[in-house]
């Protein structure tokens, strides 16, 4: 039975509620996608460790919820990740293990927990779906990031199996908007350009991006996610976790991007690509197939309005802006 049916009311406790999901997640709750029989609690590090247990369950006797969407997770950029593979395994697998055994002591009904699309085999064929999570192991720069995230989906497969318990996950492809992480050594590739561009627009100097800008990705903005985060919660029932991305059809090469970003934050300087420095790989290709047969209207926000939203939330909030 979907939740909107239920007769108790839910109260949804979000983990990793100061990011950049669990903000966009609350901002559309607030802007009216919130139901009255819902209860909203969005909880920080600064609420629990998260990896100590005893903290982890008091935070659940605490707040008693019925539902939990589990963001938080230690997260980093590329060399972050490869000088501490063994850290981001450990405190990871700490961090899911605790919310999931609090959530299921607690008689939580559902959680819904984020994924990474890092978590598929390197090696692998395009476009990548829901059944290929476990064919093979992750890029060696983060598999102790991505063997820990790919837990969950076996945990999820064995709370259901064990102890009947309705815990799934979502994978979203690379996700952007307000209060992201803009930093630009060890945040993702779209807030990086965003700061790049705005330091470039004070300085008045050449704009230089890494790479040949061929690369192409699957961008998501964090209000479509925080959308369908709140589908999945309410109506989603397999166990077996989903893919939330726009359409192969709407991926943009690197180039694109920076295009975009120069265009809604009206750079004028110059624009380099250093094809002396590495791309990475080139494509990362997901299907939404599944998402699309469970919701064949979704409607995603451009790609280039989303980009100018988000500038303009960084421009407006530099200051307090994680960067």
């Amino acid at each position: 039975m979907a939740s909107a049916q239920q007769v108790k009311p839910m109260r949804v406790l979000v983990t990793g509620g100061s990011g950049l999901v669990g903000k966009a997640i609350e901002k559309v709750v607030a802007d009216g996608a919130g139901r009255p029989d819902e209860e909203w609690i969005f909880v920080t590090s600064k609420d629990a460790d998260l990896t100590n247990a005893m903290q982890t369950r008091a935070m659940f006797e605490k707040h008693k919820p019925t539902h939990v969407i589990h963001l938080a997770a230690m997260v980093g950029g590329l060399f972050r990740n490869m000088k501490y593979n063994l850290d981001f395994l450990r405190n990871n697998l700490l961090i899911n293990d605790n919310v999931l055994h609090s959530a299921y002591e607690s008689g939580v009904q559902k959680v819904v927990s984020c994924l990474s699309t890092c978590i598929f085999p390197d090696k692998t064929t395009y476009p990548i779906d829901e059944t290929m999570i476990h064919n093979g192991a992750p890029h060696s720069s983060n598999f102790g990031y991505s063997y820990a995230k790919r837990m969950i989906d076996v945990q999820n497969r064995a709370y259901y199996e064990q102890h009947g318990r309705s815990f799934t996950a979502v994978i979203p492809t690379n996700v952007f908007g307000p209060h992201d992480n803009f930093n630009i050594e060890d945040g993702h590739v779209l807030p990086g350009l965003i700061h790049k561009v705005y330091q470039a627009n004070v300085t008045g100097s050449a704009l230089s991006i890494w790479g040949t800008g061929k690369p192409r990705r699957q961008f998501i903005y964090s209000l479509d996610l925080a959308r369908l985060f709140l589908w999945v919660l309410r109506e989603y029932d397999e166990v077996d976790p989903i893919i939330l991305s726009v359409g192969e059809e709407d991926e943009v090469s690197i180039k694109e991007a920076a295009e975009s970003i120069v265009s809604a934050m009206d750079f004028k300087a110059e624009l380099i690509f250093d094809s002396t420095k590495s791309d990475g790989q080139f494509k990362k290709t997901a299907s939404n197939g599944k998402l699309r047969r469970y919701l064949p209207d979704f409607h995603f926000t451009p790609f280039n309005q989303a980009v100018r939203e988000t500038c303009n939330w960084f421009t407006e909030n530099y200051e307090q802006a994680r960067k």
